[in-house]
């Protein structure tokens, strides 16, 4: 067994001791029976086997069992993304896995199966893979210490260890230990040699330091990045405040927690004692920057260096000569992190895999390239090509939350010498034409075009709809032909939770949502209204009783919960609500709904209340009845108390500040019930006229108006429009187009609802 450096991803192959098990002919022979490797590192397992004749049609890697029988690791969520399968040569298997986790070790196993499904075969004992972090542990006096680079396992092929004093490097040697004379203020580390990038945060008695694992990273827009790093302080000190900022505001750094637009969007990772992760999803190339960790503790303050982050999206850049067709084709524009394989796509199809940027080749005005990188396919550069027609999407199927947004992203080009003349989007023809989705009852308000007539086609859909389910198409009109592109498949949906269940115990095991959502979410489950779990699978497993519920939301997007379901019967406790958000015009009355269970429990009372309202309450964390609130005064009334199981919330004469979540609670005589379940959002909204495009108002060409509200309207509503206060007949959407404007359309302009 050797170790290989591949950039910054430290490789192990295994072709030493071979252990042989089988019997009739059937066997599995494994290079090594154990491994301890590095956190962060990648593995490669090997496997050769055997069989007495036939056709083997399925060979896999494994670790666990579920209902059905042996999980692949290629289908396990766990390892999603870090798993490849690579056949060696006849009857040879190797398994790669990528930024190994502590969860990872375990032991792994091969098996395989005959052409007929009858003969299966797994080999055993298998492989048993330790995965262990380093960590500097110091024993000794005073001054005179011994350092000690420690494993939870004996790390295989007998490493070379690197020792740093102080962030410099003074040391290598097969030995993890190292000996030295130090002061209070000296910090010490180590790493593997060959994996520098994976080391150990610094360990001191009184010295400040923040220490990251780069120093710069080149990240993909869309794809989500961690910025490593540790941190450390006097051992006598507290910390008190920990945060990462880009910038000062006069003395004091901004918490990016604090800043507009990275809501939900980074996420502190560290801790209080010496790590100090930051991650940030769904890159921005807004978000490029230089990064500093600072922490505040009971007697000091310290700020780290400035990390930089570049955000790029994939941009193919093309050298060509002047005496032939060959040309040089370059992918990105700052060098990825990591050393990344790229890959290459000619007319649509996938011609090279390779670790380096370029690609060259003889070309024809009409063939078009791109690229992306391995991992993250589904963030491909637009297409490019001299004169060609095409239409290209980031990815051909989404799948959404039910009420979330989507972007769909879409690039296209066409020969350099056309001019466009018209894009849209569609989902059906109506006879020979397709129909712009702008045009279609019930888009209005509900989609957004974030194109242009270049090369950018993105089409935003905001509250997503069950029924916004389809097939999607870019189509764009020329000065000299037409063209449109394959339909991208969105799927929207609401979550829900599937419940498997033992017959014979009280573990089951929950699934949230009907469709692989798009984007690798994070998962949130609650148990009983409160949060028990985070994780990327959707999966979570548990222990239960009778009356425990379960329900599930994504992160970001925590407002667009589940229903609450119940393991066995339907004798547990809930709150649900059928709208998680509801728009309404100022001035009318809303109906908000909700459907309860208390089980074999009585309920002495019911109510509904805001959180909003909580300092007006005697008691911040004891909810008061909206009836009681002197703010809806005359305004409140409920429904629907006498059928069993649901009530109604209804507010009439609605006000601006009446926007807020509105929540229902019933009591027993034990406890309460629904104060921790998400309610339902209530958005109160005014009508306003817009020009769509204030600067060219030019007389004689076509001017639009349109009725803009701050949320969108449900229930298809019909619009009236008023000039000078006289009602406009037959126009009733949310749009007014005033043709060949003239001196005669000159006048006060205004909008409502109809019945409102």
């Amino acid at each position: 067994m050797t170790l290989r450096t591949a950039g910054s991803v430290l490789v192990v192959f295994l072709w030493s001791v071979a252990v042989a098990l089988g019997q009739n002919g059937w066997s599995a022979t494994y290079s090594t029976q154990s491994i301890c490797t590095l956190k962060g590192s990648t593995v490669e397992l090997s496997c050769s086997y055997t069989y007495p004749s036939g056709t083997v049609t399925s060979t896999f890697w494994f670790t666990k069992n579920d209902a059905a029988g042996k999980v692949s690791l290629s289908d396990d969520p766990d390892y999603k993304g870090r798993v490849t399968y690579r056949k060696d040569k006849e009857n040879g298997h190797t398994l790669s896995i990528t930024d190994l986790r502590e969860s990872d070790s375990a032991t792994y196993k091969f098996r395989f199966t005959d052409k007929t499904g009858k003969w299966r075969y797994t080999g055993k004992p298998g492989v048993t893979l330790s995965v262990t972090d380093l960590q500097v542990k110091v024993t000794g006096g005073h001054q005179d210490k011994t350092l000690t680079c420690s494993t939870t396992c004996t790390l295989t092929d007998n490493p070379t260890y690197i020792w740093y004093k102080n962030g410099h490097k003074v040391k290598e040697d097969t030995s993890s230990l190292y000996s030295d004379s130090f002061s209070d203020a000296d910090s010490y580390s180590c790493a593997v040699k060959g994996h520098e990038d994976l080391r150990t945060p610094a360990v001191c008695k009184n010295c400040w330091s923040v220490t990251y694992t780069h120093q710069s990273i080149c990240a993909l827009k869309g794809s989500t990045v961690d910025i490593s790093c540790t941190y450390t302080y006097p051992s006598y000190h507290e910390i008190k405040q920990a945060f990462w900022f880009t910038k000062w505001s006069g003395k004091d750094a901004e918490d990016l927690n604090s800043l507009p637009g990275y809501e939900g969007h980074i996420e502190y990772l560290g801790d209080k004692k010496s790590d100090c992760t930051l991650r940030i999803t769904d890159l921005r190339l807004s978000d490029s920057a230089g990064y500093r960790f600072r922490f505040i503790t009971s007697g000091e303050k310290f700020a780290g260096s400035t990390f930089s982050l570049t955000v790029t999206d994939l941009q193919v850049k093309i050298t060509t000569s002047m005496f032939s067709r060959w040309v040089t084709l370059n992918c990105g524009t700052c060098t990825l992190t990591d050393n990344p394989t790229y890959i290459w796509y000619k007319n649509g199809h996938k011609v090279k895999e390779d670790p380096s940027s370029l690609y060259s080749d003889y070309i024809s005005d009409a063939d078009s390239y791109s690229c992306a990188v391995k991992g993250h396919e589904n963030l491909h550069s637009p297409a490019v090509c001299k004169n060609c027609w095409s239409v290209t999407y980031t990815h051909q199927s989404i799948c959404a939350l039910k009420g979330s947004t989507v972007d769909i992203s879409c690039s296209y080009t066409y020969p350099s010498y056309h001019e466009i003349k018209t894009a849209f989007w569609f989902t059906k023809w109506s006879g020979m034409d397709a129909e712009d989705l702008s045009s279609v009852p019930g888009y209005e308000g509900h989609i957004e075009y974030l194109g242009d007539k270049e090369s950018d086609c993105t089409l935003r859909i905001t509250n997503l709809r069950l029924s916004d389910s389809a097939g999607y198409r870019f189509r764009f009109i020329t000065s000299g032909g037409k063209f449109y592109g394959s339909p991208v498949s969105l799927t929207v949906t609401d979550l829900q939770v599937k419940i498997t269940t033992s017959m014979f115990s009280r573990w089951v095991t929950l699934n949230c949502g009907t469709c692989t959502l798009t984007d690798n979410p994070t998962y949130i489950w609650y148990r009983n209204g409160y949060k028990v779990k985070e994780d990327t699978s959707s999966l979570y497993s548990d222990y239960i009783s009778d009356a425990d519920s379960y329900s599930c939301a994504v992160k970001g997007h925590e407002n667009l919960h589940s229903p609450a379901v119940c393991v066995r019967g339907h004798n547990c406790w809930s709150v649900t609500y059928p709208h998680h958000g509801v728009c309404a015009l100022k001035g009318s009355s809303v109906d908000i709904s909700s459907t309860y269970d208390s089980g074999d429990a009585t309920i002495t009372s019911v109510l509904w209340f805001s959180p909003k309202r909580s300092a007006s309450w005697k008691d911040e964390l004891i909810p008061e009845d909206l009836n009681t609130d002197p703010g809806y005064a005359g305004r409140v009334e409920y429904a629907g108390e006498k059928e069993r199981g649901r009530s109604t919330l209804r507010i009439t004469d609605l006000r601006e500040e009446d926007s807020a979540e509105y929540k229902f609670i019933f009591n027993t005589e034990t406890s309460g019930w629904g104060y921790s379940f998400p309610g339902t959002t209530l958005t109160v909204t005014g009508l306003q006229v817009r020009i769509k495009d204030p600067t060219n108002i030019i007389e004689g060409k076509c001017l639009c108006l349109f009725c803009e509200s701050i949320c969108f309207l449900q229930d298809n509503v019909s619009y009236i429009w008023y000039k000078n206060r006289q009602r406009l007949i037959g126009h009733e959407t949310k749009y007014l187009y005033l043709k060949l404007v003239s001196s005669e359309d000159t006048g006060r302009y205004s909008c409502a609802v109809e019945n409102h």
